[in-house]
């Protein structure tokens, strides 16, 4: 007996494939978002940049623009403010511009699906008008998990601590070589 698996696209429609572009991303809001409308049916439309960090530390971090439709570009507008702490969920997408001298370039877009907001400034307007009013600065990488006191039981040391995530490659390669 032959079953058949559908799954939901973003657009809400049911899709026979999994969604195989899906990201979510941390990043610190750089510019406001901005806000335009469709000419045909005036849906809007807002965009904004936002930064996100590298993978190891001597990485540097990259630039990002999110566009968001419909609710969520009200969302965004209504929402998010500069310097903000944001997990985005959704779709990365390339786009090939052309620029001023003629020469083709291409830009990564991110569609956004979701917003979670982190920090102190996720906290709704109603219970704690104070936190989204200063946006939280991103840090530049994790801070160290704090020291445990040497007389505390293994169990709650273990409950105490971070985790720790190996970001390195898999093989240790010379910085010419390339894996492919």
């Amino acid at each position: 007996m032959l079953v058949s698996r559908t799954w939901v696209g973003e657009d809400g429609r049911p899709s026979r494939y999994p969604a195989v572009n899906h990201c979510l991303l941390e990043v610190e809001v750089l510019e406001a978002p901005k806000i335009r409308y469709t000419q045909d049916n005036q849906t809007p439309i807002a965009e904004m940049n936002v930064r996100l960090e590298g993978l190891r530390p001597e990485d540097p971090a990259g630039e990002l623009k999110v566009v968001g439709f419909g609710s969520l570009a009200q969302d965004l507008q209504n929402r998010v403010q500069v310097g903000q702490r944001l997990v985005v969920e959704g779709r990365l997408r390339m786009n090939t511009v052309a620029r001023q001298d003629g020469i083709k370039e291409k830009k990564v877009e991110f569609t956004l699906a979701r917003i979670h907001p982190l920090g102190a400034a996720s906290a709704p307007a109603a219970t704690a008008p104070a936190a989204v009013a200063a946006p939280v600065p991103m840090p530049s990488r994790p801070a160290a998990p704090a020291p445990v006191p040497a007389a505390a039981a293994p169990a709650e040391a273990v409950a105490q601590a971070a985790p720790s995530w190996n970001t390195g490659p898999l093989v240790d390669l010379p910085e010419d070589e390339i894996p492919f």
